[in-house]
């Protein structure tokens, strides 16, 4: 069946297949469901908007984007209300930020209108799919690759665009276990860590696999200078209750700007939290973990909502803390959830309700 909105040609599949899935027991980004938009960037222009049955691509074998890596991506979610309908959180900073990361890359900007025009409706068609236990999520991907066929160090002509959607339970179902390695490095300022370019994530694979088999989960990145300030971790953004302030890494051009590191900042200010953007060694936080100051160590991201770090290994040294103690990540990850699902009353205005 073909029906269409504005701009977007909508092709629906002839039955669903989302009687195969287990919303009690959902692996994350292993679930995809059923339809997918596409859109084609040619001749310096957007076209060709539809959503379709998912399904497979057809790519020439020297399409430049896997030679030369000109490919990016987001990520959001959607959630159902307490009342069934579903819900978009903030989706136009995602827009914003996609675009951003284009620029960094050469990519043509893919216009906010459609953008939102695209979720909205993809969601909408998918909405069977979010799943209703709160802290679950629909996990949208939009994501933009060069597609010409040529071998060469250039800038691509040609573009898609896509969207698809994997409903997901939490990120993380432990706490979590950092190194702060000061041999790799995952950015520069001056270099393309602010935007999500998927060579960022490539380059952080081999040191992370280093850092899991040593023990622990994740690698907590420092600057490429010297080698001792906090930047942030494979997939989040790092914060730390010292005393009575919640200090976080500024946004230097090195480290991505999180959407829900910017929620979290504004809930924290709201509730009168001291909050600090700031440079943060690693040293100052071993003193702070030496001296007792040290209470909490979290990271934020649309995967991991908010996820507790209960340790940090640096060189011989390893902080440990109380997770029993942590009072500031309990109160944000609620806060979020109730904010997602409507148990907390959005009086910020991020959710955007889907009739």
């Amino acid at each position: 069946m073909d029906l269409a909105t504005a701009s977007i040609k909508i092709s629906k599949v002839s039955k669903s297949k989302i009687d195969t899935l287990d919303f009690n027991d959902i692996p994350f980004g292993k679930s995809f469901t059923d339809h997918m938009f596409v859109a084609e960037y040619k001749n310096g222009t957007w076209s060709d908007m539809r959503i379709e049955p998912f399904a497979n691509f057809s790519v020439h074998p020297a399409n430049i984007a896997w030679h030369y890596g000109q490919a990016l991506f987001e990520g959001m979610k959607a959630t159902k209300h307490q009342d069934g309908s579903p819900m978009l959180f903030r989706p136009e900073l995602h827009s914003r930020r996609l675009n951003a990361s284009a620029e960094r890359l050469a990519m043509p900007a893919f216009p906010e209108e459609q953008f939102l025009e695209a979720v909205t409706e993809l969601v909408k068609l998918e909405s069977a799919w979010i799943p209703p236990n709160e802290g679950s999520a629909l996990y949208l991907r939009p994501y933009m690759v060069a597609m010409d066929e040529f071998i060469g160090v250039r800038i691509s002509s040609t573009y898609k665009f896509v969207i698809f959607c994997c409903p997901v339970g939490p990120y993380y179902n432990k706490p979590l276990k950092l190194k702060a390695d000061d041999n790799y490095i995952r950015a520069a300022i001056g270099g393309t860590g602010e935007a999500k370019a998927a060579g960022n994530y490539a380059g952080s694979l081999y040191p992370t696999k280093l850092a899991n088999e040593e023990g622990f989960d994740q690698i907590m990145w420092l600057d490429a200078k010297e080698n001792q300030y906090i930047q942030e971790v494979g997939t989040m953004n790092i914060f730390f209750v010292i005393g009575d302030t919640v200090v976080t890494p500024s946004t230097d051009g090195a480290i991505l700007k999180g959407i829900t590191r910017n929620s979290v900042i504004h809930i924290l200010k709201d509730k009168n939290y001291k909050v600090e953007e700031r440079q943060l060694s690693i040293h100052e936080v071993i003193a702070a973990a030496d001296s007792g100051e040290l209470l909490e160590i979290f990271g934020t991201g649309t995967a991991a909502l908010v996820a507790n770090v209960k340790g940090i290994g640096y060189k011989d040294k390893l902080i440990e803390l109380d997770l029993e103690k942590y009072k500031v990540s309990p109160f944000l990850k609620d806060t979020l959830n109730g904010l997602r699902s409507g148990r907390i009353a959005d009086t910020y205005g991020w959710n955007v309700k889907l009739s």
